[in-house]
């Protein structure tokens, strides 16, 4: 693989926090954006407002609730965590267009962008 064939599969791949902020206010309707970490609650308390949460584990038996007409966009703890990756490859593998959020949750929490917790109304909380 060429450098710019890295760089152009990496863009195509991923999105980074401003980039997904600019495209929903464009276009809000067009994207599903979940938080697939896993772990502990009280260790993932905190959730992109608006994200679904889908913890790697429970996708399988909740893609019924992933709408293949949007882009997904999924997201994890940070640069080091690649469980959105794993989960990306596998809802590629199943028709989806999916990205991933550069940076995870820590990267959105630093741009200080709005967050939620599984108890507000505004999260999605997966019962887990």
């Amino acid at each position: 693989m060429h450098t710019l064939d890295y760089f152009n599969a990496r863009l195509e791949a991923t999105i980074s926090p401003m980039d997904y902020r600019k495209s929903t206010k464009a276009n809000p309707d067009n994207y599903f954006l979940i938080d697939v970490r896993n772990g502990p609650t009280q260790v993932r308390d905190i959730t992109i407002r608006g994200a679904a949460v889908i913890p790697e584990q429970d996708i399988k038996d909740r893609l019924h609730e992933i709408p293949k007409e949007k882009e997904i966009i999924l997201y994890c703890w940070d640069v080091w965590c690649n469980t959105a990756a794993k989960v990306a490859k596998y809802l590629l593998e199943e028709g989806y267009k999916v990205r991933e959020l550069t940076g995870g949750i820590a990267a959105w929490k630093e741009m200080g962008f709005p967050i939620s917790t599984l108890d507000d109304e505004n999260a999605i909380n997966c019962g887990c």
